[in-house]
């Protein structure tokens, strides 16, 4: 970043900041009994770290180290940092997300889109499994050659966002997309589920999904549908955990609510700020849900 700021400014700052420093040490001069002795149990103290029947503990100063702030974080505070662009959610938005993350990372957490804010994701769930999904493999790839630690897969979808309103009927009428017929999303035959992603996707429990790609603002991008209803799918067929937490963005739009309040459920939504749903799904096989219904 460029510093613009004049020479009186600065030197200002400087004497203003040297004010503030005499006035703290004055205080402290006063409120203590300043002694060679004193300062040096001001000293012991500093470095006794224990007292037992053993004895005491001391490190020295030189055998202190600093831990090191590991790669992924220190990638995120820089582009951050030196970026222009900001993530494609608010403050408020992310802060959903950002809630269930400080109780659940380390944890495995999906994100469909592959977008300005992944980096963010990935270093909120440190130690975790963060991988994304997106749509454009040259987008991928460009990522890939600018983060290296981030994990990213390309997908390819068949659906257009005009279709979206035949295939939420076909799929409420079709016995093959209900839940319980096949909690197998790679042999299930809805026209819905995405059958061809990365075998780790299936492969894995996941705690947290993001659906936020592929690109829906359209009437010829592909739209969420898919996404929407296989996140649901993956939740209800955790074998381990009890619940998963699925968010959906720009639910203002009418595929994103329409087919999150569908297959995420009402009933299951916990949080909405602004456009981001966040929805805690139960898993069918956990409590042994049964009835091929969605949403109770």
């Amino acid at each position: 970043m460029t510093n613009n700021l004049q020479f009186p400014i600065t030197l200002k700052l400087v004497l203003s900041s040297l004010a503030s420093l005499l006035v703290i040490t004055l205080f402290f001069i006063t409120k203590t009994e300043f002694s060679p002795s004193s300062f040096q149990q001001s000293v012991d103290k500093t470095i006794q770290i224990s007292n037992s029947s053993t004895g005491t503990k001391v490190h020295s100063l030189e055998s202190m180290s600093c831990g090191k702030i590991p790669p992924s974080l220190s990638d995120a505070l820089i582009h951050y940092a030196a970026s222009n662009t900001t993530p494609q959610q608010t403050l408020s938005e992310i802060s959903v997300t950002k809630k269930v993350l400080d109780k659940t990372s380390p944890c495995n957490f999906l994100v469909f889109g592959l977008g300005h804010d992944s980096l963010m994701w990935a270093s909120l769930n440190h130690r975790g499994r963060t991988i994304f999904l997106d749509e454009d493999e040259a987008w991928i790839l460009k990522i890939a050659e600018k983060f290296t630690s981030l994990e990213s897969y390309h997908v390819r979808y068949d659906t257009k966002v005009r279709e979206a309103a035949a295939m939420l009927s076909a799929a409420r009428d079709s016995e093959e997309c209900r839940p319980g017929v096949s909690m197998d999303l790679k042999a299930s035959k809805c026209e819905l589920a995405l059958v061809g992603l990365p075998e780790v996707v299936y492969e894995m429990e996941w705690d947290l999904i993001m659906v936020d790609a592929p690109t829906g603002f359209h009437e010829e991008a592909p739209g969420r549908m898919s996404a929407i209803y296989t996140a649901g799918m993956i939740a209800r067929s955790r074998k381990k955990g009890e619940t998963t937490a699925v968010f959906v963005h720009d639910v203002d739009r009418t595929v994103e609510d329409e087919f999150s309040m569908e297959f995420l459920c009402r009933e299951y939504m916990t949080e909405q700020q602004g456009r981001l749903r966040h929805f805690t799904v139960p898993s069918h096989r956990k409590f042994n849900i049964s009835g091929g219904r969605f949403c109770p």
